[in-house]
């Protein structure tokens, strides 16, 4: 039986990395990336390994700040860390497994994020695993790899400061073979930004072979979102994204019945059990699961479970700024999910200005998506790129 894996020391990097291209929502605007990375350290026998988590906090989507994420690592998950002896990898799975995510009625799914990956990666380098591993021990049927990486697309996005940037930024997309796009609506000009936007995928949108979807981050009444909803269809609009405000999830039915777009839940969905009430009511068509929103790997693929087999469709979503680690992890989902209907990120060096591993993750022609092949995530952190891109790291703590 192989010696007990023990973490020897903790270090926590938070990140501002310069993007090329700036977002703006109607919940945040935002030029700068700000994922906080989470490295741990194996003790002896194992010395030497080590495993790489990461996550990106949203205070609009579950309360938590980069500060928030820092002290509930430190203060909350460290005493889980001191417990963490596993002699394979499925008892890794089965430790991280009983991480929490709901402490004293508030979430701590960011920060559950970073933890679970760091600890899934080393577990995985130490033990001879890919993430994708993690399917084995769970009760998924249906679920496993090769999943449905083969098959998935990462999608483009509609930004641009000017029609004309706009286009040709669309054009460019086009060019590379992507053939899904996302356009943020309920911000200021939105309208003639979808016109644009419908222009230029006209062809593509006429013969089905390219998809436009809107994302209101709850950015609209009922009112507002019906009073929309005739220009998004008119404009090949086939589904939309967290139309409403979270208050309002139980207008979504109505909704529904006055569109022709699928609806797709977000910031309304951060947990299993919101996965359920949104089947149960109904209205949406469509649960987009992001890794750093509801806690991690095993509770994506917990609710992407849920929602198939409620009859619902899957989006793997992420989150602006995510580095090669949430990209690999999203790759391991893909590895496991049997379907997804739109994939997000992946946007890697397009998007930022750096990244901090060795190997950076990006999507290939046609949104296509090799994964890496090496244990755990697969990636080779660089640790002189973390600490360039770190604000003011937390000092190695030892456990």
């Amino acid at each position: 039986m192989s010696a007990p894996l023990r973490i020897r020391s903790l270090e926590i990097f938070p990140l501002a990395i310069p993007m090329r291209v700036r977002f703006e929502h109607a919940a945040a605007t935002r030029s700068t990336a700000d994922p906080v990375v989470l490295r741990l350290q194996a003790e002896a026998p194992y010395a030497g390994e080590y495993g790489h988590g990461e996550t990106l906090a949203r205070r609009y989507v579950t309360g938590e700040t980069d500060a928030t994420v820092i002290d509930d690592i430190i203060h909350l998950f460290i005493p889980h860390l001191l417990e963490f002896r596993p002699r394979s990898f499925a008892e890794a799975v089965e430790f991280v497994h009983e991480l929490p995510s709901l402490v004293e009625g508030r979430l701590v799914n960011a920060a559950r994020c970073a933890v679970e990956l760091a600890v899934l990666d080393l577990a995985g380098r130490v033990f001879g695993r890919r993430l994708a591993a993690v399917s084995g021990w769970l009760d998924l049927p249906g679920f496993g790899p090769p999943g449905c990486i083969k098959q998935a697309r990462y999608s483009g996005v509609v930004v641009g400061s000017t029609p004309g940037k706009l286009a040709r930024f669309l054009r460019m997309q086009r060019c590379y073979g992507l053939r899904d796009f996302k356009i943020k609506v309920a911000v200021e000009g939105w309208e003639e930004r979808l016109a644009t936007a419908h222009r230029v995928l006209a062809r593509g949108l006429d013969r089905g072979d390219v998809t436009l979807r809107a994302d209101a981050n709850g950015g609209w009444s009922l009112d507002e979102a019906l009073a929309a909803a005739p220009t998004l269809e008119r404009h090949g609009v086939c589904a939309l994204e967290q139309p409403l405000s979270t208050n309002d999830d139980d207008r979504l039915p109505e909704l529904a019945r006055a569109t022709t777009c699928d609806l797709i839940a977000d910031e309304s969905l951060l947990t299993l059990e919101d996965a359920d009430e949104l089947i149960a009511a109904g209205g949406v068509r469509v649960l987009n699961i992001r890794l750093a929103k509801v806690g991690g790997l095993l509770p994506a693929l917990r609710i992407a479970r849920r929602a198939l087999a409620a009859g619902l469709d899957v989006q793997l979503g992420c989150l602006v700024g995510e580095t090669s680690i949430l990209t690999a992890a999203g790759a391991a989902f893909l590895e496991v999910c049997p379907s997804v209907r739109f994939v997000e990120g992946a946007f890697g060096r397009f998007l930022l200005r750096k990244d901090v591993t060795w190997e950076p993750l990006r999507f290939g022609r046609g949104g296509r998506f090799k994964p890496p092949s090496g244990d755990g995530l697969g990636l080779k952190v660089s640790e002189r790129a973390l600490r360039r891109v770190a604000t003011t790291p937390i000092p190695a703590m030892q456990l």
